[in-house]
């Protein structure tokens, strides 16, 4: 039996919703606790799917790990295994980030080549590359990335583009490395600075967090701490859309509004009143929202994770908008499912142009990544009739208790169980 969800639109969405952890950096802090012998425990975790499938992935490499509500607590041995297979890392990208820590602990790693999201290529180039200039032989052997160093020392590294895979990576490496590692153009994102202060906790020394060079002295050894996840804003920004999507009035805790500036800067565009708050941010919408163009681009640019949001935004609202999508190629494949709800849309390479209509049309569509998962449900929300998004298990892998918030928002939705089709 697989699962979907029924979306009944027409409902205005209304009250508070709190958010938990990142998604995009509890899998990263969780890895880090590799890079120390003992008991680390990360707090504030999200109650996701992908959580117990890191768990997993550090079990095989011989970890003891224990979730307990919104914690969990990494028991790391003197000697950790340097071989996460395919078994363990196949179901979800953020497994790859596994490299970086044991070529650091072990000075060798065998980690099978992940997968996850079918968002587009996102290779390894850069990963390896930075490695190597740590030190480390790096290939590709039998479907896996196999690094291995005699010794690891300090190296000036000038990523291509700012990813944020290659800049945590090359940052766990380069904190047991010797001597100054120096990394220029890396990823500026919140889920970074929250990785270098786990690091600097642990005994790294780590300068220029937040900003697009990284300084690294590295250290012999590291020891376990205890760190807080921050809230994530991928999640909250989701809840301040959807609020904007159906004129709604959503109150949203457990974020730092910072870390979504330019976001709710588009939703203000769009005619929202936005609100930020101490830890959160309030969004009303009255009237139909205002059409506004998005660009996405590396942090502090309009996140990627959010452009299904920003289409589905764009389907309903007054004029036309230009959507670009700069960090993934295939991230537009789930425009096709929108088309399905009635939506106005077409795609030519890394644009869409969206024209808005007063109102989708329910229809059965499917989740291809967990965004656009989100996207279509959010989609579901202000179509007439109920629609069917199949495929939600994306959904559950980056969204805590999605169907109870919604449900709590006033929102129509429910999970239902059914066997498996494909009506396409």
């Amino acid at each position: 039996m697989s699962e979907r969800f029924l979306v009944t639109g027409g409902s205005r969405l209304s009250g508070e919703v709190s958010v938990g952890g990142a998604k995009n950096s509890v899998l990263k802090l969780m890895a880090a606790a590799l890079l120390a012998e003992g008991t680390t425990e990360i707090t504030n975790c999200p109650d996701i799917l992908d959580v117990p499938l890191m768990a997993d992935v550090l079990r095989g490499l011989g970890c003891e790990v224990e979730l307990a509500g919104d914690v969990v607590r990494i028991a790391t041995p003197a000697e950790p295994k340097y071989h996460a297979d395919f078994a363990a890392v196949r179901q979800f990208r953020a497994s790859v980030c596994v490299l970086g820590p044991l070529v650091a602990r072990c000075r060798q790693a065998v980690v099978a080549l992940p997968g996850g999201d079918a968002i587009g290529s996102r290779p390894l180039d850069m990963h390896q590359s930075g490695l190597r200039l740590l030190g480390a032989h790096s290939t590709i052997e039998h479907g896996c990335v196999v690094a291995r160093a005699d010794d690891l020392h300090g190296a000036n590294i000038r990523l291509a583009f700012p990813s944020v895979g290659a800049t945590e990576n090359i940052l766990m490496a380069a904190v047991l490395a010797k001597g100054e590692t120096v990394i220029d153009n890396a990823a500026r994102e919140p889920e970074i600075v929250d990785l270098c202060n786990m690091l600097v906790q642990m005994g790294a020394k780590v300068g220029g967090a937040g900003s697009s060079t990284l300084t690294i002295q590295g250290v012999r050894r590291l020891e376990p701490t205890s760190h807080r996840v921050i809230g994530d804003r991928i999640v909250a920004a989701t809840w301040g859309i959807a609020a904007s999507m159906t004129r709604g009035d959503v109150r949203v805790r457990g974020v730092n509004p910072k870390h979504l500036g330019l976001v709710l800067d588009k939703l203000s565009s769009a005619g929202a009143e936005v609100t930020p708050e101490t830890d959160g941010f309030r969004v009303v919408q009255r009237a139909r929202p205002r059409a506004v163009n998005f660009a996405t681009l590396p942090y502090p640019g309009f996140p990627t994770d959010l452009q299904p949001m920003a289409i589905g935004l764009a389907t309903i609202a007054d004029g036309t908008s230009m959507i670009t999508e700069n960090v993934f190629e295939a991230r537009f494949r789930f425009v096709e499912e929108m088309i399905r709800l009635g939506a106005d849309a077409r795609t030519d390479g890394h644009h869409a142009v969206v024209r808005g209509i007063s109102q989708l049309s329910s229809a059965p569509v499917w989740s291809s990544d967990i965004r656009a998962g989100a996207g279509l449900v959010l989609a579901g929300l202000v179509s007439e009739g109920v629609t069917e998004v199949h495929d939600v298990y994306h959904i559950d892998r980056g969204y805590p208790r999605f169907v109870e918030n919604l449900q709590a928002l006033g929102g129509g939705i429910e999970r239902v169980g059914t066997e498996p089709t494909d009506a396409r």
